[in-house]
C-alpha cells in the first residue's frame, strides 16, 4: 500500500491574512482559487510585483492598520475608521494625530507595560517554583 500524500490548500482568505494583504484588492486569480501551502511559502519568499505593491501602498487590512498605527483593531473601531486604509491614508491620520488617536495610543501603551509586567510576574512564580521543587 502506498501512501498518498495531498497537498494542503487554504482559502484566498486566509492565505491573504497570512500575507498581512486586503483580500479584496488582490487579484482576481488570487480570490478565485486555492492556495497551497508551497505556493503560500513562495509568495512569501519572492513576493510577485502585486504583493509588493499592495504591502507597500494598501489597502491594508484592519490588523495591519492597527499595528501602522499602533493600537489595537477595537481602537480603530472605537476612532471610527472601519474600512481598509492606504498607506497615504494611514500616514495623512498620523500626521493629523486625531484625539482619538492619542488616546488609543496611550491606551496600547499601558496594555503593552501591563502584560510586560504580567509576564515577569509569571516568570518569578515559575522560578520561585522550580527552586521549591529543587528542595
Amino acid at each position: 500500500m502506498s501512501s498518498h500524500q495531498s497537498t494542503q490548500t487554504m482559502k484566498p482568505a486566509t492565505a491573504a491574512k497570512k500575507l498581512g494583504v486586503y483580500l479584496e484588492a488582490t487579484p482576481a486569480e488570487f480570490r478565485e482559487g486555492v492556495v497551497s501551502r508551497s505556493e503560500l511559502s513562495a509568495l512569501q519568499t519572492e513576493p510577485p510585483q502585486w504583493l509588493v505593491d499592495l504591502r507597500a501602498n494598501g489597502p491594508h487590512p484592519r490588523p495591519v492598520v492597527a499595528e501602522k498605527l499602533g493600537v489595537s483593531i477595537a481602537g480603530l473601531a472605537r476612532g471610527g475608521v472601519t474600512e481598509p486604509l492606504t498607506t497615504e491614508q494611514i500616514a495623512a491620520l498620523k500626521d493629523e494625530n486625531p484625539e482619538w488617536l492619542q488616546k488609543e495610543r496611550a491606551t496600547q501603551a499601558e496594555v503593552r507595560k501591563e502584560n510586560v509586567r504580567v509576564k515577569k510576574l509569571h516568570a518569578e512564580q515559575a522560578e520561585k517554583r522550580a527552586r521549591r521543587s529543587e528542595s
